[in-house]
């Protein structure tokens, strides 16, 4: 891309060292005018800060756009994915993953808003993020320009950095001179930690690492119980307390934070290509999956819900990959969001040590029938009888191999 054809630039900014950084490069490199877009999901840290940095870098106040997302983050990402109970390779909620489409989005529609022709992004070059990112903005704005600057610039260490940062006068927090022991993401659904002591896989993640949660060990020994209401595959209330979207979600992020709910060490297998080890935190997202689950096992047609858990990988790798906007991923939500319009009731759980335990659940749409399940007289609501034929039926086609001479399992 040439430098000259970029005139105005929307760059994703924390407000950190290396957005930093970035947003000074692109003054100098690009000669181009910045905007900052800082997003709110949920991250629990001070945005404040970050709309000074910004204006002590130069940027004129009409130029800092600072989002209060969280509602949509929820509502319109978080809880269409946990409709399909999705997880990446078995284990990963995709707390990061998720958050990325809605940055992508809010920052389309803040460069269409204020006229830029380019947007730019702080991930590496090694990361899944730019992927993300980068197909993220392609989907919504097809012409759009983008600029990776850690796939362009020279400033390939820490140290680099500082020397950039210095020498255009950029603030550096103390904290931030040295190296970092590890790196972190966090928004609403999870935190996310990750490289330096955390490469070697055999090594156990030290306990500073974990932010999010206490320690399963540290947990009360007296568990703590809770109902959570569904309706239509979504949850609304905690306890008989209707909350909105967000408010769920933090309220059980606080309650599987203090019951040690939610930590995974994971060597996953990133999109680029290599393998690498994050320790995730969800507690709010891990007792939702387990609740919404349960709500399902009484409400779901059998060949519903196993049609929905055969798709599952296949959303998880969208969501993954970065293909939230997607033509697959649409369809694939639509088909889970017809899956849940009878997913309505309340689980009764326990949290106990890094345990959610389901100990109840009930609907007015459940499929269970007590009449046909029960060890008593059911009173000729099914007859035993009828298992003979479709055992027969099911077992026909070993039945005609074995009389072809086909045992022991041959093909």
């Amino acid at each position: 891309m040439a430098v000259k054809d970029v005139k105005k630039v929307v760059l994703a900014y924390s407000g950190g060292l290396d957005t930093s950084v970035i947003l000074k490069w692109l003054q100098t490199t690009y000669r181009a005018e910045v905007v900052t877009f800082t997003a709110d999901l949920g991250q629990g840290e001070e945005l404040g800060p970050a709309r000074d940095k910004a204006k002590l870098l130069g940027i004129k106040e009409e130029n800092i756009f600072m989002d209060d997302l969280r509602e949509e983050f929820v509502r319109d990402f978080v809880f269409p994915m946990f409709r399909m109970n999705a997880l990446y390779e078995g284990m990963y909620l995709l707390g990061t993953s998720i958050a990325r489409p809605l940055i992508a989005k809010r920052q389309i529609e803040i460069a269409e808003a204020v006229g830029a022709d380019a947007v730019a992004h702080g991930a590496t070059g090694k990361g899944n993020d730019q992927v993300r990112f980068e197909i993220a903005y392609y989907a919504l704005k097809p012409d759009v320009k983008v600029i990776a600057p850690w796939r362009e610039w020279d400033l390939t260490s820490r140290t680099r950095l500082i020397e950039f940062a210095e020498q255009h006068q950029i603030p550096i927090a103390k904290d931030k001179r040295g190296e970092a022991p590890f790196s972190v993401d966090a928004n609403l659904l999870h935190s996310s930690s990750e490289g330096k002591v955390l490469e070697e896989p055999w090594d156990e993640p030290p306990e500073v690492v974990w932010q999010r949660t206490i320690s399963p060990e540290a947990a009360p020994d007296k568990a703590t119980e809770i109902v959570i209401q569904f309706a239509h595959g979504d949850p609304v209330a905690i306890n008989g307390e209707t909350l909105s979207p967000a408010a769920m979600l933090t309220k059980l992020n606080a309650l599987g934070k203090e019951n040690g709910i939610g930590r995974l060490d994971l060597v996953e297998n990133r999109f680029v290509g290599m393998k690498s080890r994050g320790c995730y935190e969800t507690p709010g997202g891990t007792i939702l999956y387990t609740a919404h689950r349960a709500m399902e096992s009484i409400t779901l047609d059998r060949e519903a819900a196993h049609l929905k858990d055969s798709l599952m990988p296949r959303y998880a790798e969208l969501v993954y990959n970065g293909f939230w906007f997607s033509p697959e991923r649409r369809m694939l939500q639509a088909l889970v969001d017809q899956s849940q319009h009878s997913v309505n009731g309340e689980v009764r759980l326990k949290l106990y040590k890094g345990n959610v335990i389901v100990t109840g659940r009930r609907s007015p749409d459940s499929l269970y029938s007590m009449k046909h399940v029960t060890f008593e007289d059911d009173q000729g609501a099914y007859d035993q009888v009828d298992a003979q034929g479709f055992i027969k039926l099911q077992a026909l086609r070993l039945r005609l191999g074995a009389m072809a001479g086909r045992k022991g399992g041959a093909l």
